[in-house]
């Protein structure tokens, strides 16, 4: 497998300046160095584990998001976001529905779910496109 196309700060800002927009919330990073960590934790896993699949780094980047809290507002929204653009970007699309979806990512934020249940429901609920 060739390397994923990785997410950037700036396309992940950009979507969550939408989302907020869109739904509301407060700006602003609560710690830009938290964000940073999210981002680079499914690189970490590619480079260090050696983990390949899509879902799975997918996973990482919610996973990773939500945890670190690195929004002042709108994190579960932008830990979902992560998951749609890195499987867009890689040729993958989510097929869950909506109301899937967001009991996944508040399952997720209470920490009912954890990484590798993510990483079983995003690999259940995607397909290449």
């Amino acid at each position: 497998m060739s390397e994923p196309h990785w997410i950037s700060k700036k396309a992940l800002l950009l979507l969550h300046e939408e989302s907020l927009a869109e739904f509301g919330g407060s700006r602003g990073l609560r710690d830009e160095g938290l964000l940073d960590l999210a981002l680079m934790h499914p690189q970490n896993k590619y480079a260090y584990e050696s983990q390949e699949q899509i879902p799975i780094l997918a996973a990482a980047y919610c996973y990773g998001i939500i945890k670190n809290h690195a929004f002042v507002d709108g994190n579960k929204r932008a830990a979902f976001l992560s998951i749609g653009l890195f499987l867009f970007a890689n040729g993958w699309k989510l097929t869950a529905l909506p109301i899937d979806a967001i009991r996944v990512i508040m399952s997720v934020a209470s920490g009912d779910i954890d990484e590798d249940g993510l990483v079983k429901w995003i690999d259940e609920k995607s397909v290449p496109m």
